[in-house]
C-alpha cells in the first residue's frame, strides 16, 4: 500500500494550513468540538442499536500510578474529634466509613486521559494564539483547560481497527498509521468517518499489553502525522489511540510529537491517550458495528490540561 509521506517542512505547514485559530471566534476554546452539534449528539443516540456498553478504558493501578492513603473507621461515632459533633451523631453507632486522599499524574504512556488544548504549546502558544504565560503554577491554567468540556463529551464514535487490516495482533513499535489504513479499515467495516466524530485508532497495543503488561521506553505504534490533513478533512472531534497517539519516533528530527503539537496548537483538536480499544474491538467484531455513542465527562478540575477519563462505548 502506498503511503503519504509529507516532508518535514509541510508538516511544520500545518501550524498554518490546518490551523481553526479564530474559526469559532477569537475567544473559543472548545477547538475542535465545536463540531459536536445537536444534530451530531442525536445520530450518536441513534447509533445505539443493541444497548451493550464497554469501558475504554485502563483501570489505575495502585501503587504504581496512584498514591493512596485510605482512612477506615468502623464507627463513626469513635472518630478523633467525635465529641465536638451534635449529640445525633453520637447516639447512632451503627454507621462507619472509609475515605481516600489520591494523587495521580495522569499524563504519560499508561493511564487513560484526556488532553485539553492547553497541554501544549508551540513557540510558546497555545490554541487559539494564547501565551503560555497563562498557566501559572498555583492556579493553572486560565485558557482551554479541561473545564471548557464541564458539559461533557457526548458523540459517535468510530473505531478503526488498523491491526485488522494489516492482519496482525498489534502493530509493531515504530509502525506508523497512515491516511490510507483509515480508508482501508472504513472499506472493511463498513463505515465512515463524518463530521463530528470521535475516532478511536486500535493498534493492538491494548492487547500486548494485556499479555505482557506496559512497555518501557517511547517507541510506540501510532498516528503518523500525514493523517492530520485527514482528520481536518473529516471534521473529527476527537481522537483516541490505544497509545500515547503519535508513532514514535516521530519521523521528522525537529518535531517530536507532531500529532499533539499540531491537534491540540493549531487545531484545537482534543486527544484521548491511552485507551484499551480491546474490549470495543471484540464487542464491534461481534455486532458487526463499528460505530457507538461515545461518552466521556471531564472532570471539572479548574485550570488542569486534562483528565483521568473512563470513555464509554455503547452499541
Amino acid at each position: 500500500m502506498a503511503r503519504s509521506m509529507p516532508a518535514q517542512d509541510e508538516v511544520l505547514g500545518y501550524f498554518d494550513t490546518l490551523s481553526n485559530w479564530g474559526r469559532w471566534g477569537d475567544d473559543d476554546e472548545l477547538g475542535t468540538l465545536n463540531h459536536i452539534t445537536d444534530d451530531v449528539r442525536l445520530a450518536a443516540a441513534r447509533a445505539v442499536r443493541h444497548g451493550r456498553s464497554v469501558s475504554c478504558a485502563w483501570e489505575i493501578a495502585v501503587p504504581e500510578e496512584m498514591e493512596r492513603s485510605t482512612t477506615s473507621c468502623p464507627c463513626a461515632a469513635d472518630m478523633p474529634g467525635a465529641e465536638h459533633m451534635p449529640e445525633l451523631f453520637h447516639n447512632d453507632r451503627r454507621w462507619g466509613f472509609s475515605n481516600e486522599r489520591l494523587g495521580i499524574f495522569f499524563h504519560g504512556n499508561t493511564i487513560t486521559h484526556l488532553d485539553s488544548p492547553c497541554h501544549l504549546f508551540w513557540d510558546g502558544k497555545m490554541y487559539n494564539g494564547r501565551s503560555h504565560s497563562l498557566v501559572d503554577p498555583a492556579t493553572g491554567s486560565a485558557w482551554a483547560a479541561v473545564t471548557a468540556a464541564a458539559n461533557g463529551i457526548v458523540t459517535r464514535g468510530v473505531l478503526l481497527d488498523v491491526a485488522a487490516v494489516r492482519d496482525v495482533p498489534w502493530l509493531e513499535p515504530g509502525d506508523g498509521v497512515f491516511p490510507e489504513d483509515l480508508e482501508e479499515a472504513e472499506r472493511r467495516q463498513g463505515v465512515q468517518v463524518r463530521s463530528g466524530d470521535a475516532v478511536l485508532l486500535r493498534t493492538g497495543y491494548g492487547r500486548a499489553r494485556h499479555a505482557s503488561g506496559p512497555s518501557g521506553g517511547i517507541t510506540q505504534a501510532g498516528w503518523h502525522a500525514s493523517c492530520l490533513p485527514w482528520l481536518q478533512e473529516r471534521e473529527v472531534a476527537l481522537i483516541g489511540a490505544d497509545t500515547p497517539q503519535d508513532v514514535q519516533p516521530s519521523g521528522y528530527d525537529n518535531i517530536l510529537m507532531p500529532v499533539h503539537a499540531v491537534s491540540l496548537v493549531a487545531m484545537g483538536l482534543w486527544l484521548l491517550d491511552n485507551c484499551d480499544l480491546e474490549a470495543c474491538a471484540t464487542t464491534a467484531a461481534a455486532l458487526n458495528q463499528w460505530d457507538f455513542q461515545l461518552s466521556l465527562a471531564p472532570l471539572r478540575l479548574a485550570g488542569t490540561s486534562g483528565t483521568p477519563a473512563n470513555p464509554i462505548a455503547t452499541f
